[in-house]
């Protein structure tokens, strides 16, 4: 190990004592959830950036398992596997390693194996409250570690969520529309292709196919295909199914007798999205929108105002806080309030800090019905090199 490296793995064992010790001084237990983790669990909900640059290997029992790429899901797997039901509470820190492949090469911003260091708070009915608690808890160690200058990325699926279910159009456009909702390029291709002419959705399919599936009772659709392919000699290679394509072409069939997506849908998920404004100010252009596109999306914006309030209350200054509708942090668990801490001196794509709530997650280790959760992780190798001074 040379001097450098000593030098900065001793100043980041520092670092975390400090960070932990804020954690464990607001209550928070101090876990090591295992590196190790079943693949399965992780490549379902953890989305498509992250999916593809997860380390994942086979062990020789033929077991798929991967190398943590964030520690925020074996958090909840020590929380299940400790108590079992969706009513048991928990507040859990950490700081340990976990390990990303970097499609555009490793540097010091984006290693393939980092540190992070967090809190995940499970069991609190007052989503509110432990949204305050979280932001406020990360931000005081970012502080205790150094870091004084930053400024706060928040956004919030669950108005998004209220917002599409609230409009006409079928659910499977929903669903699609919701699927995209973390890659804003993507989502606006596929905004502007539902608002085409509906035909187009069957184009490249052939018509025999077509018709097989679409005249088949839904239990039948996947023997639809496979005599399909059977009869023209296809043979099924590649990753999908023929159940998936039975489904995908079942889709096809029923998106060429909708109604395209109307162009005042459309304006609007668009105008949504654009919305980007100081936290109060953004609360305000939101209410308005409902307004006048006779929205109802009175609960969920409520929530918002009331934890703004909560933030100011516990001494959170709103004006380090900047709404982006389009936000959602890369991860897909993800379902109502999230954020992202930036500090001067690294560029938007690598922030010090980010979390959110993810209601929905532990459903994947064992529940069947929702738990609230929330938590966020500090990623420690950028957050000393902003508190140093010597970003890329």
């Amino acid at each position: 190990m040379s001097a450098e490296t000593a030098r900065k793995f001793e100043q980041l064992e520092e670092q975390a004592r400090s960070l932990l010790l804020t954690f464990t001084a607001a209550g928070y237990e101090a876990v090591a959830p295992a590196i190790i983790q079943p693949a399965d669990i992780f490549l379902d909900v953890v989305g498509e950036d992250l999916r593809g640059r997860t380390y994942v290997f086979t062990d020789p029992e033929g077991t798929e398992l991967c190398l943590r790429p964030d520690l925020t899901v074996p958090t909840c797997r020590l929380h299940w596997d400790r108590y079992g039901r969706a009513d048991a509470s928990g507040k859990y820190c950490y700081n340990g390693p976990a390990f990303r492949f970097q499609p555009e090469g490793s540097d010091a911003a984006h290693p393939r194996e980092f540190r992070q260091a967090g809190i995940e708070y499970f069991g609190s009915s007052n989503h509110v409250a432990a949204d305050g608690e979280v932001l406020l808890h990360i931000l005081e160690a970012l502080k205790a570690a150094g870091l004084e200058d930053y400024s706060v990325t928040i956004g919030d699926l669950s108005i998004f969520a209220a917002l599409l279910a609230a409009l006409p159009m079928p659910d499977r456009w929903r669903q699609r529309l919701r699927t995209q909702f973390w890659r804003p390029e993507a989502f606006r291709s596929e905004l502007q292709e539902l608002a085409l002419d509906s035909a187009a959705a069957t184009e490249g399919i052939p018509g025999e196919l077509l018709e097989a599936v679409g005249n088949a009772r839904p239990e039948n659709r996947e023997a639809a295909v496979v005599d399909y392919l059977e009869r023209e000699n296809i043979e099924l290679i590649g990753a999908r199914s023929a159940a998936e394509i039975a489904e995908s072409v079942a889709n096809a069939v029923e998106d060429a007798a909708a109604e395209p997506l109307s162009e005042e849908t459309r304006n609007l998920l668009a105008t949504y999205l654009d919305v980007s404004a100081p936290a109060r100010a953004a609360g305000a252009r939101l209410k308005d929108l409902a307004q006048a596109s006779g929205v109802n999306l009175s609960g969920p914006l409520e929530a918002y105002e009331k934890r703004l309030r909560q933030f100011a209350s516990l001494g959170i200054e709103l004006n380090k806080l900047h709404f982006s509708a389009e936000f959602g942090r890369t991860l897909e668990y993800y379902t109502g309030f999230v954020f992202e801490v930036l500090a001067p001196e690294l560029d938007s794509a690598s922030p010090v800090a980010g979390g959110g709530r993810y209601d929905k997650l532990m459903r994947v280790v064992g529940a069947t019905v929702d738990v609230p959760a929330v938590g966020a992780m500090i990623h420690t190798e950028r957050l000393l090199t902003a508190v140093q001074g010597s970003g890329p």
